[in-house]
């Protein structure tokens, strides 16, 4: 249904009974067909009219028309401000003309005054029509939205309305939806006229093109298609903890049992896998593996990783990183093909894992331990059965040492008192040398006085911060606490790991996000 093309024709359409009563019907037929409301149309109309008056009467005119919702009349009027003297007939008018209008007026007031009606010629008919049609279609966007807002976070279901440069555009009764080309399950085979399913991740505003975007390849698409399959998901006796997929190939999911008495991988897979086959076979065949959840990450890192055995799981809380040790024979099925399991393992438990066989870790530790041998025998001039026992005995930085206590030194079998007082006396003489050298090292850098003195950066942090050119409290302030700490990435839907500045450090999310808060607040008051 659009405006049909008597509306615009050169008769005085204005004065015809008949084109008058249609004007209504149209109105009516459009916000039945569009589902919006009638008056928003009939509004339109006036707007259009009143662009299209503008054009015979002069652009410079304030015009107001307004059609009678009953008898389908159009009056068009001139908006005139009341002054004494007018200088500009289109916009002022005399106090005395202005009380053969309307005797009630009074000086600064505003009052219409009627303007007769004209036959639309060419330009003026589709300056009209334009301005209606937008209105319209500017509605039926905001209808669209208002609709299906309450809709996000859900599946839809529509029939494929066509194909356009890869991506779906999916008919949903009252709109239509785009699965755009990289939000569809790979080599998936979809035509005109199919019905299908996919979550709606989000309805936003958009100036053209569709609105209403949704996904097949999400990892909650498939967790919705397990709510709707497994009661147990709906009714709340089992969580989704998290999901993840590789779409068209290989997924996991890991459930929690909120009811004890509960078998959450059982009730997931159904009986025969009944259950888990009906998602299945919504992705195209792609292989589900679902992970039984646990609040020791060890338990749920060897499980997210099966079919391989998992040796030791060796964890950094605060780097959110696993070392995960097995042995030869289980690498592979661990790594699995091009990565593939221990890529969905990762983005499943948000951890980084780092794989490794047994023999890996044992020469990584022999490393370790050398290395830290060689820093204490360089640093604290000891030989190196000196520097062995101390980094067996836990005492494998300088900084440990500066710190530690003499009797615990003393402890240690073969270290004298006096040697422990001789050790702690180097490691504070050597900390103190390495402190002014940073010291100086910022110094040359340029950093201003404001960040050295912000609470909680250290010398070593200062020194870091200065060779990434970050000299300023401000410039400190406009980092995120993922730059500061490192962070993931969903880049061409892979995670990929992003090293912060103070990785190193050992800084915990909320130590981060303090830092920057307070450095914000300094920085934005001063």
């Amino acid at each position: 249904m659009g405006f049909g093309p008597f509306f615009f024709e050169k008769h005085n359409m204005l004065n015809r009974r008949a084109d008058k009563l249609e004007l209504l019907r149209i109105a009516e037929a459009v916000a039945l067909e569009k589902s919006i409301d009638k008056e928003l149309i009939i509004n339109s109309m006036e707007t259009g009219i009143a662009k299209a008056a503008k054009s015979k009467f002069g652009n410079e005119n304030e015009i107001q028309v307004n059609i009678n919702r009953e008898s389908g009349d159009i009056e068009i009027f001139r908006k005139l401000i009341i002054v004494e003297k007018p200088e500009n007939n289109n916009t002022e008018i005399s106090l005395e003309r202005a009380k053969a209008l309307n005797n009630e007026k009074k000086l600064g007031e505003e009052i219409l005054q009627p303007l007769p009606t004209f036959d639309f010629g060419r330009i003026a008919a589709q300056t009209a029509k334009q301005v209606i049609s937008f209105s319209v279609r500017e509605a039926e966007k905001e209808r669209q939205f208002n609709d299906f807002i309450d809709k996000k976070d859900t599946i839809l279901s529509g029939i494929v309305k066509r194909l356009e440069f890869g991506n779906v555009i999916v008919d949903l009764g009252k709109a239509e939806a785009i699965i755009q080309k990289n939000e569809m399950i790979p080599r998936e085979n979809i035509k005109a006229g199919d019905r299908v399913k996919a979550y709606c991740y989000d309805v936003r505003r958009e100036q053209r093109g569709q609105q209403i975007f949704l996904s097949r390849a999400h990892p909650k698409f498939m967790e919705k298609l397990f709510i709707q399959e497994v009661p147990e998901i709906y009714d709340g006796l089992i969580e989704i903890k998290s999901s993840a997929r590789d779409p068209g190939s290989r997924a996991k999911i890991c459930v929690k049992a909120i009811d004890t008495s509960l078998d959450p991988v059982g009730a997931c897979v159904g009986m025969r896998g009944s259950r888990v086959q009906a998602v299945v076979n919504e992705l195209q065949g792609e292989k589900i593996d679902i992970v039984n959840w646990s609040e020791d990450v060890t338990i749920v890192v060897s499980n997210a990783l099966s079919p391989a055995e998992v040796l030791k799981v060796n964890i950094n809380q605060e780097a959110k990183k696993l070392d995960v040790i097995l042995t030869e024979e289980n690498l592979s099925k661990a790594i699995g093909r091009r990565g593939q399991n221990v890529r969905l393992a990762t983005k499943l438990i948000d951890y980084e894992i780092n794989i490794m066989t047994d023999k890996e870790e044992s020469e990584r530790r022999q490393e370790e331990f050398k290395d830290r041998t060689d820093n204490l025998m360089k640093n604290l001039e000891v030989d190196e059965t000196l520097g062995q026992l101390l980094v067996a005995e836990g005492f494998s930085t300088i900084e440990l040492l500066k710190d530690s206590k003499l009797n615990d030194l003393v402890k240690i079998e073969g270290i004298e008192e006096e040697t422990a007082k001789e050790l702690i006396e180097r490691a504070v003489e050597f900390d103190k040398k390495n402190q002014e050298e940073i010291q100086k090292k910022i110094k040359d850098l340029g950093l201003e006085a404001d960040l050295i003195n912000h609470l909680g950066l250290t010398p070593g942090m200062l020194l870091t911060l200065g060779e990434k050119k970050i000299l300023t409290l401000n410039d400190f302030a406009d980092l995120a606490s993922d730059e500061l700490i490192g962070g993931f990435d969903i880049i061409k839907g892979e995670k990929v790991k992003i090293n912060g500045y103070l990785e190193d450090f050992a800084l915990s999310k909320a130590e981060a996000d303090d830092l920057i808060m307070k450095a914000r607040e300094k920085a934005y008051n001063s």
